[in-house]
């Protein structure tokens, strides 16, 4: 049985899809618990973060180095201008 553990906590939405998408691009399987709560208008958001990702033990070093090239990416936007 394998265990799942913390291996990350997103500070965004934006940070947080773009480690799902990689993380779907590798095959890695994962977990997201958001730690928006509507009854507080994300309050804890700024403690907690704005998500947790989780993935299997065995997948732990993986999923970091992914997440690591993720977090070292430019964030490029592009306007209409």
């Amino acid at each position: 049985m394998d265990r799942w553990t913390k291996v990350h906590t997103a500070d965004s939405v934006f940070e947080m899809e773009t480690i799902k998408e990689a993380l779907d691009r590798e095959g890695i399987e994962y977990l997201v618990r958001q730690h928006r709560d509507t009854a507080y208008d994300g309050l804890f958001i700024l403690q907690k973060g704005y998500a947790s990702f989780l993935v299997k033990r065995k997948d732990e070093p993986a999923a970091k180095k992914v997440i690591e090239r993720v977090r070292t990416l430019p964030h490029v936007v592009l306007s209409d201008d």
